[in-house]
């Protein structure tokens, strides 16, 4: 059996991207896992598919699945590489279209100059939201190691736990980034973004994945991080998020209003392989 795939990425956050609008994808997580090995298989940070939708509003269905195997439930920069391997494919045109994530629909603007806009839905901030298992607060305060660590927390669709950092470039990914992801307080998880202010409209971010680890970029933490910060009082409206792979333009107006994300996609290669 072989698999046709295209590679992508947004900002280097790295994808490969699965046409199953014809026959389901049938992989189980060890396989998924398998290609998904750098040295091994094709490498990725995220495995997308593309399917027919279950919404009716809806023109596509997407999937996600992490490097490790484990399912997803959103990926800001994967959802604007599957709209424009649609756009690419003929299946979508420039111009406003609604896909279905695995955490629900989700609104995509294709940019004239090639760009994605994606609607990332409202931030949710209450515990049993995100989920967290720690009583409403921000900050949250957790001991790991034996160090206090402060946090914020919200999902955007998928959950997020933000840390204010003076500097990026010493922030703790594979130590405290990683066993922060993994705490009990998390019940599913959670990615775990290292945020640095530089003023109320830039912000510099490096983010640890569940289920994938330190990657080149975040749509959705991205989102969170602007959320969290902005709901301190800390940035505007526009903020322009400086990530390892790239910048990211969010926009957020606060309270009910929706994040938006605004950035590119790109295609690296197309490939099949045996199964």
């Amino acid at each position: 059996m072989n698999l046709r795939f295209s590679k992508m990425h947004g900002l280097g956050n790295d994808f490969v991207v699965v046409d199953c609008r014809a026959k389901p994808f049938a992989l189980n997580a060890a396989q998924t896992a398998r290609l998904g090995d750098r040295h091994f298989g094709i490498g990725f940070d995220q495995l997308l598919t593309i399917e027919p939708a279950h919404d009716s509003t809806c023109a596509f269905r997407y999937g996600i699945y992490n490097a490790d195997g484990s399912p997803a439930a959103q990926c800001g920069n994967g959802v604007r590489c599957i709209a424009a391997w649609l756009r690419r494919a003929g299946a979508l045109a420039t111009g406003t279209v609604r896909l279905q994530s695995p955490s629900g629909p989700v609104g995509v603007d294709l940019l004239t100059d090639g760009r994605v806009r994606v609607d990332m839905g409202v931030p949710r901030f209450a515990p049993e939201q995100i989920p967290l298992r720690m009583p409403a607060s921000d900050p949250y305060w957790l001991q790991i190691d034996d160090i206090d660590v402060e946090f914020g927390a919200v999902s955007m669709g998928n959950p997020h736990a933000v840390i204010e950092i003076g500097d990026v470039a010493a922030a703790p990914l594979s130590t405290l980034g990683r066993a922060l992801s993994t705490n009990a307080a998390f019940p599913q998880g959670c990615n775990v973004g290292f945020a640095q202010t530089v003023d109320r409209s830039l912000l510099h971010l490096r983010v640890w994945e569940r289920g994938a680890g330190a990657t080149l970029a975040c749509g959705s933490g991205a989102c969170a991080a602007v959320a969290v910060l902005r709901r301190r009082g800390k940035l505007n409206a526009d903020v322009a998020v400086q990530l390892p792979g790239g910048s990211l333009d969010i926009q957020w107006e606060g309270a009910d209003a929706p994040v938006w994300m605004s950035g590119p996609a790109e295609f690296v290669f197309e490939g099949e392989i045996g199964l």
